[in-house]
Formats: structure tokens, sequence, C-alpha cells
């Protein structure tokens, strides 16, 4: 299941339960049409917001059971950002639609307008507190907004600030049960918001009380350090018998200061013959990496949450033959996936390696590369930088062009997936699928 079939599934249900109610158990009053438009609008935008909101909250658990229907956590993740903006975009609407009243007043009078519903009888003392919860919270939704896909904005600052949407999430809930019509709650629209409220409302708790993903955490130190040329570092965990285990091409949530928080890095090392060590390859990408070579030393301690992800290839004996294709530090998983093969008996489909670097004679993984796949008889590396880059042609050649190869695994840059696509689509591939991580969590 894909984000937008997931959203709009979401989506209708909450609609449908909206029309039940306002059409045919509640019919509306007789009244002028444009206050009625305005007050459906009123009603119908303000579920949509917190059913969405409940909905990302229920999402920034973390659960593990979403990433067999959704594809791995980071389609969870990519779902939870697009219920995000989505919702900021309801709630928007929603404000609007209240702020319409002053000018219908003035070009439609106020002959016709509706009388207003019934709310809960023990929150009506509460109406203005509501009101004004809803109108402050939207503003700051719009900011964290705002701020979120301002990608320039420095990621410590947005967590910080991230770390109020459960605050904001319950003035919503609030705002919800003093102001909806009180026929909401014994009628279909109840039936999906009742839930939704209160599983959101305890996510909320969840997520303040700092236990997002505690019962998938493992306490550890760090084994070694490696510091390779071009920021890379790479770090070796000792996680004891309590790591569950991992499969090659998995992610996990890494917190080497508390202060900072968890980030995730994709796992570098096979589960092999000691399944409590876990490496990972990091690169100086943004403020928080930028620092790391420098602070992480042998002998720390590291919280490790995981393992997440679904990129996981075939291990079937009759498994087509396959592309990988890595870009720059996007070479993390298929490094684990060839220390796997490396590992396996017999059964493994032939590969076509293709790694995008810059420079390959001083890239710290070219010399790993070329040994691992020369231990493989199945394997075929092929490196590109700036005296060649990749094309969709390159990829065309061997097994996709014969047709054999249907699968392609990638991990890198978005502008190199969507070069390579769209490439592949006009060279008239589109048999090919096309497997990738979302791994973008902000």
């Amino acid at each position: 299941m894909n984000t937008r079939t997931a959203l709009g599934g979401f989506l209708l249900a909450l609609t449908s339960a909206w029309l039940i109610d306002a059409f045919v158990l509640q019919p509306p009053s007789a009244a002028a049409w444009p206050w009625l438009l305005r007050q459906q609008a009123l009603y119908l935008t303000g579920v949509w917001a917190i059913g969405l909101m409940s909905l990302i909250m229920l999402l920034a658990l973390r659960p593990a059971w979403l990433e067999g229907p959704l594809g791995g956590m980071d389609k969870v993740y990519r779902l939870h950002k697009w219920a995000g903006i989505l919702a900021v975009g309801a709630s928007a609407a929603h404000w609007l639609a209240k702020l319409s009243s002053t000018p219908l007043k003035a070009l439609a009078g106020t002959e016709g307008r509706p009388v207003r519903d019934a709310v809960l009888a023990v929150l009506e003392g509460s109406r203005g507190l509501a009101k004004d919860l809803g109108e402050w919270t939207i503003y700051a939704l719009l900011l964290m907004l705002v701020i979120t896909l301002w990608r320039r904005f420095p990621y410590h600052a947005w967590r910080i600030a991230h770390r109020a949407m459960p605050v904001a999430y319950l003035a919503l809930a609030v705002h919800t049960l003093a102001l909806a019509p009180v026929y909401y709650w014994t009628g279909s629209t109840g039936l999906l918001l009742i839930p939704l409220l209160a599983s959101g409302a305890v996510a909320a708790l969840w997520s303040l009380a700092g236990r997002v993903g505690r019962g998938r955490r493992v306490a550890g130190r760090i084994a070694a350090v490696t510091r390779h040329p071009g920021g890379i570092v790479g770090v070796t965990c000792e996680l004891g018998r309590q790591w569950p285990g991992h499969r090659a091409g998995q992610f996990a949530f890494v917190t080497f200061d508390r202060s900072e928080g968890a980030h995730p890095f994709t796992i570098a090392s096979a589960p092999g013959d000691a399944p409590g060590r876990v490496t990972f390859q990091i690169k100086a990408l943004g403020d928080y990496t930028d620092h790391l070579s420098d602070t992480l030393a042998a002998g720390q301690t590291v919280s490790v949450e995981g393992p997440y992800g679904r990129f996981e290839r075939s291990r079937s004996a009759g498994a087509q033959p396959q592309v990988w294709v890595a870009g720059g530090i996007g070479i993390t998983p298929f490094l684990a996936w060839l220390e796997d093969q490396q590992a396996a008996v017999a059964g493994n489909a032939p590969v076509w390696l293709h790694y995008c670097v810059r420079d390959a004679a001083k890239d710290p993984f070219v010399d790993t590369l070329k040994q691992r796949c020369a231990a493989l008889n199945n394997v075929t590396l092929r490196v590109h930088d700036a005296g060649h880059r990749l094309t969709a042609d390159d990829l065309a050649q061997g097994a996709v062009a014969d047709g054999r190869a249907t699968d392609i695994w990638f991990c890198g840059p978005a502008g190199l997936s969507a070069a390579l696509r769209e490439g592949l689509r006009r060279l008239g591939r589109r048999g090919v699928r096309w497997h990738q991580e979302a791994f973008d969590m902000r």
C-alpha cells in the first residue's frame, strides 16, 4: 500500500462518516445556502484536521506492525509527513471557514443563518477557551509546517519545536470535544473520531513521557570508531544478547547523545556470527553528523532502537538477476548485503552493482567493494565517478536489456533516482520494479 492510497482511504472514511451524519442522520435545517455551505465546510474541515492529527500521533509511535502493509518504517514516516501536511492544510481551511462569517454577513446578511448546533453539555461553558486553543494551535501548526519544509532550518531546533506537537494535539482534541455538534458522538462520525481521539491522546501522552520506541531500544557501548576520508565515520556498537538481530539492509535509530535524540542510520554490517554487534557508516551531511567524527570514541554508551525497514533482497534460489545502485553513503545497505551473501551457501542470483562517487580514487569503500565482489562469483561491480557518471543507458545494458532483471534496488540521492527512473521510462524499460527507501524522516 502506498502513501497516496493510505491517505486517500483514510480521508474517504472520514468524509463518508461526515456525509452520513450531515445529510442522512441529521438532515440540515432550512437555511440560506451560503450559510449552510459555511457550516458544513467548517465541520468537514474540522473532521479532516483532527482525524489526520490523530493519525500522525499514532504513526509517531513508530508502529512496527505497519511496516508490512506500508513496506517499511521509511514509508510509515512518509505517511506521517504527508498526513501532517494535509492536517495543517485542513486546519487552515477550517480557520478560514470560521473567518468567513464576517464577509458573509456583509454579502448575504444574517437572515437564514442556521441555529448553532448543540454541543456536549459538560463542555458548554468551555466554548470560548476551546475556540482560543484552536486558533492559537493553528498558528503554531502553520509555523511548524514552514520550518519543516524549510530545509535550511537547523535540525536540532526543528526537533525541539517538533516535540511540542503532542501538546498541540491535546489542545485540538479539547477544541474538538467542546465545539463538535453533539450528534457527532452518537453518529457515524463518532464511530471514527472517538477511537481516534482516545488513541491519539494516549499516543501524545506516551510521546511526552519519552517512551516512543522504548520497547525496541537496546543499550550498549561503542566498540570502535574508524574515521574515513570524505567526512565518513564508521561506528561499531556492542549491544549484547538484548539486540534481537537484524537483516541485511535494515536501519536503526541511534542515540549517541540524549540531548540530541535518536537519528536513523542504515546498518552497514550483516548479522554474521556476532548478532550483538552492528556497524554504521555515517557521513557528515548536516548540523548533527558534521560533528560526530570529533565527539565519538570507543567506550562511550550508545542506545540503538530497531531494527526497522524492508529494504531486503530476495534470497530465493530462483530469484531473477538484480541491479543494485548506490549513490555515495547509500552504499551502506549493499555493504551489508555483500557481507550477507558471503555467508550464504548457494542460490545467489546474478547481480550488477553500480556505485556512484565523486572521486573513485579517494573513496573509502571502493577497495572493500572490490574485495567483497571478487569473493562472490555472482556480483559484477561498476564504479562511476566524475569521469563516467551513471545513466539509464548503463542500467539498460546486460540483464535489464534482455529482460532478465526486473528488480532495481536503489539507495542514494533523490535527484539521481529521479534521473535514472525517467531515463528508463524514456528507453521503454517500464517493466522494471524499482525498490527504494524513502529515507527522509523530516
